[in-house]
């Protein structure tokens, strides 16, 4: 594990060097909530795929989460300034350009970034995520009190218990992902979309109910593509095989 020290937090980072013959296309893979990048991108295969597939893979820890500074103010964790971290990284490792991916949470920063710095995107994937991204803000404000609760069987609620579940399987620190819930609600606009010409895949399982519809936030972007993930749902959608060959496809063909 490697660190720098981020914009106003301690981030933790691994950089793995391609397998395969050497593209000269890094990708930047950010988490999603109460994950880190071992449980979203090693265990899942993703940087074992992307690897062999001749890319460099830099993965982070989401400031809050893994390894990464805790921080337990939700203004801290607003999404434009996590954005802001990876975007730091990227300086920190000398690269002008990557190709960014991001999970659930992962994928709103990602956008966010694209936003702010469209030259340092090539091309962004946001798995996991659809139109919540302008017409909602992401997980409901009662997983952050699911991580306060005294313990997971102090909870009824089918969609506390899964979320506090995880944060536990995760060993995360739970004061800082209830600041992370209440402080990284925020949207992008369908003016900002359109106005980003990156190119993007929209990758959401077909029975996630958690994302949004992915199909409606692809057209909101003038270089979007849809990619529809058969029969998973927001947690099992991350390691699916028709994700990866979609987005191993989607990198071979775009810009």
């Amino acid at each position: 594990m490697q660190f720098f020290h981020g914009p106003q937090a301690k981030i933790a980072f691994m950089d793995y060097e391609p397998t395969g013959p050497d593209l000269q296309e890094p990708i930047l893979l950010i988490h999603g909530f109460a994950s880190n990048h071992a449980v979203n991108w090693v265990n899942t295969l993703w940087v074992k795929t992307l690897t062999h597939a001749g890319r460099r893979v830099i993965a982070m820890d989401n400031r809050g989460h893994g390894q990464s500074e805790k921080l337990y103010v939700a203004d801290d964790y607003a999404t434009p300034k996590m954005a802001e971290d990876a975007r730091a990284l990227l300086d920190w490792l000398n690269i002008d350009r990557a190709d960014v991916m991001g999970y659930s949470m992962g994928a709103r920063i990602t956008a966010f970034l694209a936003a702010a710095h469209p030259e340092r995107t090539r091309s962004i994937i946001l798995g996991g995520l659809g139109h919540h991204l302008v017409a909602g803000v992401g997980l409901p404000m009662g997983i952050a009190d699911a991580m306060e609760a005294p313990s997971l069987e102090a909870l009824t609620d089918p969609f506390q218990r899964m979320f506090r579940a995880f944060a536990e399987q995760t060993k995360s620190d739970l004061r800082a992902l209830a600041a992370c819930i209440r402080g990284s609600r925020q949207t992008l606009s369908e003016e900002d979309l359109r106005s980003l010409l990156t190119p993007a895949l929209v990758a959401v399982g077909d029975k996630d109910d958690v994302a949004g519809d992915g199909k409606l936030l692809a057209s909101m972007l003038p270089n979007g593509l849809s990619l529809d993930i058969p029969g998973r749902d927001h947690n099992l959608a991350v390691g699916d095989k028709v994700y990866k060959q979609g987005v191993l496809e989607f990198l071979a063909t775009r810009p």
